[in-house]
Order: C-alpha cells, then sequence, then structure tokens
C-alpha cells in the first residue's frame, strides 16, 4: 500500500474519532468492514451513537447517503422502490427508492417487520434489487449500515440468521468512560462535532483500498489457526449453529481488512482475534442461554494460535 493511501486511512480514523470519542476500537472495527466492503450491524441501546457513526462515516467516505427509519408499518417498497403507472405513456415506469445510495442506513432495523427487513436480503447479497420480473443494479460501492435496539425492548422483531449473516460485522459502542462523558455533556464534543467533519477518502481512493484487501497475504500457518477457530464453533456440545462457510470467509476477509488498517500487507493471529467477535458472535448460538458474543470470547480463548508472529507471516 502506497504511502498516500496509508494516510488517508489514518486522516479517516482521525477523523471519525473526533466524533466518537473513546471507541477507536469500534471505529476501527466500522472501518474494516468499509474496507472490507461489508455491512455493517451496530447494535446498542437508543442514544448510544449508533446513528452519529453512521452519519460520520459517509462524511469522511464522501459518498451518498440516505437514511431510513424502521418502523412496524414499513413496507417493501418503501425501500427499494415501486414501479408507477404514467397515464401520459400508459406505461409503467421503475421509482427508485431511498436504498439506491452508496450508503444506506437501516436505522432501527429490528422495529421493522419481517417482510420489509426481507426486502434488504438481495441488496445486501446481491448488490440489487428485483422489481416485477426486472433486476436494478445499487451503486458501487454499496454498504448497508443498520441500528437496532436490544432485543429486551418492545416493539421489536429480532432479525433471522439469515439476514445477520449478510452482515460482515456487528459492533456495539457501550457506555462512554466518566472523562468522556464530560467532554460529550459540554456540548462541543461527540454529534456536536459532525459538521466539522472533513471528507478524507474520494470513492476512487475507497475503491482502489477495497481492492487491496484481497491480496493481504494469508499463510497457511495463519489458515490453519482459522480452521481450528471455526471447526470449534461446530461442537455440537457447544453451538446449536455453528460458523458458516460465509460467516469463515467473513472471518478471513475482515481480519484481511484490519491487517491494512494496521499498515501491513500480512495478516497475523492479532488481526483473527481482534475481528473475531465482531464477526462470528452475530453467527453463532450455544447450546445454553450464552449470548452469541461471550461464547465466541470463551471459543477464542480456548483455541491456541499459532507459534508467534514470524510463522503467521507468508
Amino acid at each position: 500500500m502506497n504511502t498516500q493511501l496509508h494516510h488517508e486511512i489514518s486522516s479517516s480514523l482521525t477523523e471519525l474519532n473526533k466524533v466518537i470519542l473513546g471507541k477507536e476500537q469500534q471505529v476501527q472495527l466500522a472501518f474494516t468492514s468499509i474496507l472490507a466492503n461489508g455491512h455493517l450491524l451496530v447494535e446498542d441501546l437508543p442514544g448510544m451513537g449508533k446513528t452519529t457513526l453512521a452519519h460520520a462515516l459517509y462524511k469522511v467516505l464522501g459518498l451518498d447517503y440516505n437514511r431510513v427509519q424502521f418502523t412496524s408499518d414499513l413496507l417493501p417498497a418503501d425501500l427499494i422502490g415501486a414501479s408507477v403507472f404514467n397515464a401520459q405513456t400508459s406505461s409503467f415506469s421503475f421509482h427508485r427508492g431511498p436504498i439506491f445510495s452508496s450508503i444506506f442506513l437501516a436505522d432501527e432495523l429490528n422495529r421493522a417487520t419481517p417482510k420489509a427487513q426481507s426486502a434488504l436480503l438481495e441488496a445486501m447479497e446481491e448488490g440489487q434489487v428485483s422489481v416485477d420480473g426486472e433486476t436494478h443494479d445499487l451503486p458501487k460501492p454499496f454498504f448497508v449500515i443498520a441500528t437496532q435496539n436490544p432485543q429486551s425492548q418492545s416493539g421489536t422483531f429480532p432479525l433471522p440468521e439469515s439476514q445477520l449473516d449478510r452482515f460482515l460485522l456487528r459492533i456495539s459502542l457501550g457506555y462512554p468512560d466518566p472523562a468522556i462523558e464530560r467532554e460529550i455533556l459540554t456540548g462541543k464534543k461527540g454529534r456536536a462535532s459532525l459538521d466539522q467533519v472533513k471528507q478524507v477518502l474520494s470513492k476512487e481512493s475507497l475503491l482502489q483500498i477495497q481492492q487491496l484487501v484481497p491480496e493481504i497475504k494469508v499463510s497457511d500457518t495463519l489458515l490453519d489457526y482459522v480452521q481450528r477457530l471455526i471447526a470449534q464453533t461446530r461442537q455440537d456440545e457447544l453451538c446449536h449453529l455453528g460458523l458458516s462457510p460465509r460467516g469463515a470467509i467473513a472471518l478471513v476477509k475482515s481480519s484481511q481488512a484490519w491487517a491494512l488498517l494496521q499498515g501491513r500487507d500480512y495478516v497475523l493471529p492479532e488481526d483473527v482475534q481482534a475481528v473475531f467477535v465482531s464477526v462470528v458472535g452475530h453467527r453463532i448460538v450455544g447450546k445454553t442461554e450464552t449470548q452469541g458474543d461471550q461464547l465466541a470470547r470463551h471459543i477464542l480463548h480456548s483455541v491456541d494460535s499459532v507459534g508467534g508472529g514470524v510463522a503467521a507471516v507468508a
């Protein structure tokens, strides 16, 4: 990776951290999802900065952006658009919905019914939507950033496993540290800083960086480690639902993007460990009441890493 692109990545993270204070790990994970050309799910209580993070990302990337507030009466056509009859021409024409944007924010995704949620499946997997038998391509790049509230809150509909599997990463911001919260309470930091966020990456630079991610070297030794982790998620005594092949690919791709974010052209075990919970936690289902993230951490700690950084370099 050339020096200019590395500088742009570092500057992007700096701009994001001006708004999302004290959450450097989560900001890096969110940016990892973008670099890996994957969709991002942000799960947290209301008011934690989920939507603010999405706003900051689109400002830094300079991409066109649409936001839809998901509610129980939302219909698929409200997202993807519909064919409208033109009386003057006696024909139907397709009117595009808000999903036709490079960054689509699905705010409080799990407050919509499963029917509305399912409208995103084809878009997230294929980068296209189908209406009345016709296929319409979405812009490139195309990202879905979805926020959801905990299922314990009223008026929520749990996302099905097929939908969760479409999200490359899931993150949670959590409460800020007291010192950081003090800065937010002054009204000069956090969301109040959104207007000052500068665009750093161009669309061309982003596409160029995304093309570099698959070229990040992954050694056979490292793949052995990844496969041991994957196999552990499929142990019957631990998991009712283990990591799918798509989830396994997501783990490798996310590790490559994380390594690139650190300025390296090869993946280390530390890169896999940094993204593992965010990639795996929403994809596996435990045999007991253990939450996915807790189970993912348990698996991560129970599987031996490869022997040192040198062995991981291709």
